[in-house]
């Protein structure tokens, strides 16, 4: 038993001394793991031959994930993407597989062992790519919408592909194959083994519509039968057991666990539950997810490796150039521009996790010879390992490259003089400019999407592509006879250092900034900005007085309670800034920061209990209705 604490400490301490540092530095947290598995693993030979066992247990992150992304999907949604999920999925894998296994044949592999290591290339890594989507909000972008696409129909293939293995046997490989068969025999883990085809594809239907059917009408009594015990740990197990037993029932049939999951996601994405399911779910995806990546780190055998160190890198580099040329291909057939192309291109280059499970499926069904097993598993590993440095390719280099214009499109020349520049032309940017220009008030308007500025142009508002970050672009866009500077734009880092440069180049011009949080807010007062504005502390503050006269509350009452909310925060807000200041990280929010915060909201709390009567009359900027005015407009409404 000590033996397993001591192993899962090991696994522990590696992600989390990794994790973050990775995380510090850029890399991501998938990079992260990749390397505490390679730390704890090949270089200091913490773990061993346990890692295979703990990747098949870790694998059930993986199917957690699909289970997630099912969840995403309404059954309606995934029938009007059909063209996107055929179109670039159904020809990214056929063109992979069949220039890589063009290519095997070349090199002198039989026709069947080629046509199986195209099939395991084809795929990309659905858990390592919708993870760095999800860390680098790139969930929404046309090339993250493509890719999503090509990974669906990746794993839906993933079932015709286990179906077409074992007609590709080679016969010389029958005698270690039913040497292995009869070691395993007993185990009693499928119940369609020695069924006849037809048997066996009844099975396959019924299971699936056991899935869909029970999924829809037998999981809603059940979880409302668990939901009223109020019991939070008995809605966990109950998700954890429909996900376990779903890949289970797929497992016994003989299809992928993962597409099992994910078809119930499906089935359950309308589902009233359906937040509390991912709620449930999603601790357990996350940590099983980075267990796997340890141990697909821990797994990279540096004695193959360093044997055959040329074959296997030049493999490795030669399959991820190869799936990136046929991705860059697809995306201009399908006509994805700029960054978009690029994102689709690199991101899906690699191998993915279920290569393992067809490595694994072909050497069990006699397809593959014990030695090229262990290479094409080093070469899977490796492109895994590779991927991340590809999204820091993509952020660092190519991203740039197209927002800041040195790409397709040129920064425009500005021939207009103005009294205010704005940076950022999005919902914030946009009223702002309609207020100044509305008093006659000369805005000249910078962004660097391109797409947001031609929409500007097309309803009448005249804005310029460029970088307001870049001191030339602000030169030209006439900075030194401007009198104020509104930064609205959507980077927090850009905008404190924009603050910075403007003050110390500027310092008479005023600066108008949007603040994302309290923090943010900080952070740009230090750096110098004039004034700032919380993108939604007004817009909350309206809401909530909507909200209690929503619930019968008096309009007065309402809105005196707003003033008293705005008030209170206005007189403290220099206490809480110094206290921000004086911690030394100038980031974190130390124990003096808490306090005082905490007394702000009790400050707030004992305003709004307290009967403000007799100083509403002192507010300035609102007058209260008459006497009898709600009952007037009620009485109105009902006329």
């Amino acid at each position: 038993m000590t033996g397993y604490f001591l192993q899962a400490f090991i696994y522990l301490l590696a992600a989390v001394v990794a994790v973050p540092v990775a995380k510090r530095f850029g890399l991501g947290s998938v990079l992260g793991y990749l390397i505490a598995g390679l730390i704890i693993g090949p270089v200091l030979g913490l773990v061993g031959e346990e890692t295979n066992a703990i990747q098949h247990f870790a694998e059930f992150g993986v199917v957690m994930m699909l289970f997630l992304v099912g969840m995403e999907l309404e059954p309606k949604a995934l029938w009007h993407m059909k063209l996107r999920l055929l179109g670039l999925g159904g020809l990214q894998l056929l063109l992979t597989s069949a220039v890589i296994t063009g290519i095997a044949m070349i090199a002198g592999l039989s026709w069947q062992v080629a046509l199986t290591i195209g099939l395991i290339f084809a795929l990309s890594s659905t858990a390592i790519v919708l993870q760095t989507f999800q860390e680098k909000g790139l969930q929404q972008t046309e090339g993250a919408k493509g890719a999503f696409s090509i990974l669906l129909f990746q794993d839906i293939a993933v079932i015709p592909m286990l179906a077409l293995i074992p007609l590709l046997a080679l016969p010389e490989l029958a005698s270690a194959i039913n040497e292995t068969a009869g070691q395993n025999a007993g185990h009693g883990d499928s119940l369609v083994e020695g069924l006849p085809g037809w048997l066996y594809g009844l099975v396959i239907i019924a299971s699936i519509v056991f899935v869909t059917v029970g999924g829809h009408y037998l999981s809603r009594p059940l979880f409302r039968f668990v939901a009223s015990s109020g019991l939070r740990e008995i809605f966990t197990a109950t998700a954890l057991m429909l996900v376990i037993g779903i890949a289970a029932l797929m497992g016994l049939v003989g299809l992928s666990p993962a597409l099992g999951a994910f078809l119930a996601g499906v089935v359950l994405a309308n589902s009233e539950f359906r937040h509390e399911l991912k709620a449930n779910i999603e601790p357990f995806k996350g940590l099983l997810l980075g267990l796997f990546f340890i141990t697909v780190g821990a797994g990279i055998h540096f004695a193959t490796l360093f044997e055959n160190w040329v074959l296997i890198i030049s493999i490795t580099l030669g399959v991820m150039v190869l799936k990136a040329l046929v991705l860059f291909v697809i995306a201009l057939l399908f006509d994805l521009k700029g960054s978009n192309r690029w994102l689709l291109t690199l991101s899906l280059a690699q191998a993915g996790e279920f290569g393992f499970v067809l490595i694994s499926f072909a050497a069990q069904n006699n397809v593959l010879a014990t030695d090229l097993i262990a290479l094409l598993q080093l070469v899977v590993a490796l492109s895994m390992f590779l991927t991340p440095g590809l999204f820091i390719l993509f952020e660092r280099v190519i991203m740039p490259r197209y927002m800041h214009g040195s790409g397709s499109r040129q920064h425009d020349t500005i021939d207009d003089k103005g009294s205010v520049i704005i940076a950022g032309i999005g919902r914030f940017g946009q009223i702002v400019n309609r207020l100044l220009v509305a008093n006659d008030f000369k805005t000249v308007i910078l962004d660097i999407r391109s797409e947001q500025v031609d929409l500007m142009r097309q309803i009448g508002t005249q804005a310029y592509f460029g970088d307001a970050s870049k001191p030339g672009m602000l030169d030209t866009a006439g900075i030194k006879q401007a009198s104020l500077m509104v930064i609205a734009i959507d980077d927090r880092e850009t905008a404190v250092e924009m603050v910075k440069y403007v003050k110390l180049a500027h310092p008479e011009l005023k600066l108008l900034v949007r603040a994302f949080d309290r923090g943010h807010s900080y952070r740009l007062r230090q750096a110098g900005a004039d004034y700032l504005i919380s993108e939604t502390y007004h817009s909350a503050l309206e809401m909530g007085a909507q909200a209690l006269r929503s619930m019968g509350v008096h309009p007065f009452q309402a809105e005196r309670q707003k003033h008293a909310y705005r008030d209170i925060e206005a007189q403290q807000s220099d206490v809480l800034y110094e206290a921000w200041k004086d911690d030394a990280s100038g980031v974190r929010f130390d124990n003096n920061y808490r306090e005082l915060f905490m007394e702000l909201q009790q400050l707030i709390d004992d305003a709004l209990k307290s009967d403000l009567h007799d100083n509403h009359s002192k507010r300035r900027g609102w007058t209260p209705p008459p006497k009898g005015y709600a009952e007037e407009q009620l009485k109105n409404q009902k006329d």
